[in-house]
């Protein structure tokens, strides 16, 4: 649901050019030619003389060693000699000349009779080709530099080159680029009105100077995963028409020492550039949380990164018309400076949908979908209680893909039964299970049924399987008729009877039980130690709550252990849950013996057909209450 892909109408990144990094390489190549041809070239060259000339030299004992390579004879004269001669006619102690193409045979005798010191070095190559080599080995190393860098650059979005890894890594969307506005995002009504404020403000920042209020800097979104932050933010983008910054908290973090400080600085430098703007960091506690627990004793990477976020945040004059969102489902972990007034000033909780909520997010979701017909959305929706928008938006997707396979021109409310189905309890398994299995399982989930037929407060049936699917190997399935927010003490007591109900049908039927009442058994459990522990719902305890672990604000799981109670609180706590779990397993005996023709009747009819919808329910279970919440899966 998020979107995060970059439009062709971003704003180009800084530093794209090859030619800037070209011009480094070929300055040192031309400054290395310089510096060999200088020394090389650079000393006294010898003086020249004719072969004839350089024979009677030798002649005359003036010689006092020669050098030979290739063709061309280089000598030094004898000392006494050059001083002798200081005349002009021999004004260096250098001299070269060419041997002849024809050997002369008169050389040879003639320097050993001078005693003339002969040295012979091997051919030489072509000046051009010395160069060439020496420069080789510089070529291929700035060859590589150069090649690191445009890898690196490209690695890192174009936007950085082997020595720009410190520039912020913030995808640019500008004005034009943004499509999406809030028709596009449905189901976060009250929180598009709070945003509606600051999209004023970015558009007539001059408003609010005036009569002199101030917007807030920033606003802090938090909500489970999938609600649809980052859509928000970017539909909040493009109905102020301003650009939009965006990243997330971790692209901020390096292995070097100070690149997410200057990474944040780099990005509220841009920003402050094209004012009004608006800039959205994603999963902020990455960055933001609580300082002072990091291994670097409070000067690691991500406490400066923090800082710097708040140097600048701090640093708005209310002149820029710069605001800052930022995203998280994790709020309780957040420094306590992030959340102060002055940095993220507001802040708006986005909760997972409620019924109407889903059926206009499934609504905007099948804009492009064609439907067989619109109406079955408002069932669709009071059938996926607990869905945020991207599992909505996931149905909506395998649906189509599943009229796809049937080659079929529209959408179905059967490919979206199947598509929910796939979604909870994952794709069909193939037949794993032998006749006596399947038997158990069906006398199993059909206990789970007739509970939850004949309990007082529990929901209405909707669907019973033993189609085995992801790890359950069955599934009875209930549907509220309205979402609930609160549950009394006599609704989570028959939730209690209906998850023990399917030990307690294979107890009676086969006068044993098996593991497959394991997940069973652990949910009866959790709901039974809070219902004792922390709800005040035992007679025994009282009105008091002592809680064994922190949940999670947003996902409504166990996150932290915490106990601060006594070890004798815990045993009186544990004898009033085992105590509360048998007697749900007693009631829920008690209701299958009653009902034993109608347990009979709808496992035999699960064997048959293996699936059972609403109205067959209704057939083999009567009368069936209506009420409320819950999902039971085996």
């Amino acid at each position: 649901m998020d979107e995060q892909k970059q439009s062709p109408n971003e704003q180009p990144p800084r530093g794209h050019d090859p030619r800037s990094a070209l011009r480094p390489l070929i300055y040192t190549l031309l400054l290395f030619m310089i510096y060999f041809v200088l020394t090389q070239y650079m000393g006294e060259a010898p003086e020249s003389i004719s072969y004839t000339e350089f024979k009677s030299q030798v002649a005359a004992d003036r010689v006092a060693e020669i050098t030979i390579q290739n063709d061309i004879v280089t000598g030094k004269y004898v000392t006494e000699q050059v001083e002798k001669v200081g005349d002009g006619n021999f004004p260096r102690a250098d001299f070269k000349t060419v041997l002849p193409a024809i050997e002369d045979p008169e050389l040879w005798p003639l320097l050993v009779a001078a005693d003339v010191k002969i040295t012979a070095k091997p051919l030489e190559s072509p000046v051009w080709v010395q160069i060439l080599v020496s420069l080789i080995p510089w070529i291929l190393i700035f060859g590589l530099f150069f090649y690191s860098s445009r890898a690196m650059r490209g690695a890192m979005g174009g936007r950085s080159g082997l020595f720009d890894f410190s520039r912020s890594k913030a995808r640019r969307f500008e004005k034009e680029s943004i499509h999406i506005g809030y028709d596009d995002v449905a189901g976060v009504d009250s929180a598009k009105q709070d945003l509606q404020e600051v999209i004023d403000f970015l558009r007539h920042p001059e408003k609010y100077r005036k009569i002199g209020a101030k917007m807030p800097k920033g606003i802090l979104m938090m909500g489970p995963p999938g609600t649809g932050k980052t859509l928000l933010a970017k539909a909040t983008a493009g109905e102020a028409n301003v650009p939009f910054f965006s990243i997330s908290g971790s692209e901020f973090i390096e292995m070097f020492v100070g690149v997410g400080a200057s990474r944040v600085r780099d990005m509220f430098t841009e920003a402050r550039k094209v004012a009004p703007s608006l800039i959205f960091i994603d999963e902020i506690d990455s960055v933001g949380r609580v300082r002072g627990t990091g291994l670097g004793g409070g000067n690691d990477e991500r406490e400066q990164t923090l800082n710097q976020v708040l140097a600048e945040m701090d640093g708005f004059s209310p002149e820029e018309a710069v605001v800052v969102l930022a995203a998280t489902n994790r709020p309780d972990v957040l420094d306590p400076a992030l959340l102060r007034p002055g940095r993220f000033d507001r802040k708006i909780v986005l909760e997972l949908p409620q019924r109407d909520a889903r059926r206009k997010i499934l609504e905007v979701h099948t804009r492009q979908v064609p439907l067989s017909d619109h109406d079955f959305l408002e069932d669709i929706a009071a059938r996926t209680v607990g869905f945020s928008g991207a599992d909505l938006a996931n149905l909506v997707n395998e649906a189509a893909l599943n009229a796809a396979r049937d080659s079929r021109d529209q959408v179905t409310p059967d490919d979206f039964e199947i598509a929910r189905d796939k979604v909870i309890l994952g794709a069909k398994r193939e037949q794993i299970m032998n006749e006596e299995e399947r038997r158990r399982v069906a006398y199993h989930e059909a206990g789970h049924a007739v509970v939850a037929a004949y309990a007082l407060n529990s929901d209405p049936l909707r669907k019973v399987s033993i189609i085995p699917r992801g790890r359950a190997l069955g599934m009875t399935e209930q549907m509220p008729m309205e979402d609930r927010h609160h549950y009394t003490e006599p609704y989570l007591k028959d939730r209690l009877l209906v998850m023990l109900g399917g030990r307690a049908a294979e107890s009676l039927v086969f006068d044993n039980v098996s593991n497959g009442a394991a997940d069973d058994l652990t949910q009866a459990t959790k709901l039974a130690r809070k219902m004792v522990g922390q709800w005040g719902m035992s007679k025994e305890m009282g009105p008091v709550s002592f809680p064994q672990s922190e949940e999670h604000p947003f996902l409504g799981r166990d996150i932290i252990e915490s106990r601060d109670f006594s070890e004798e609180t815990l045993k009186r706590i544990d004898s009033e849950v085992i105590a509360l779990i048998h007697e749900s397993d007693e009631k829920s005996k008690r209701l299958i013996e009653q009902h034993r023709s109608q347990l009979n009747a709808l496992a035999e009819a699960l064997l048959e057909q293996e699936s059972l919808d609403e109205a067959e329910l209704q057939a083999l279970l009567k009368p069936v209450q209506a009420v409320a919440i819950a999902n039971t899966k085996d």
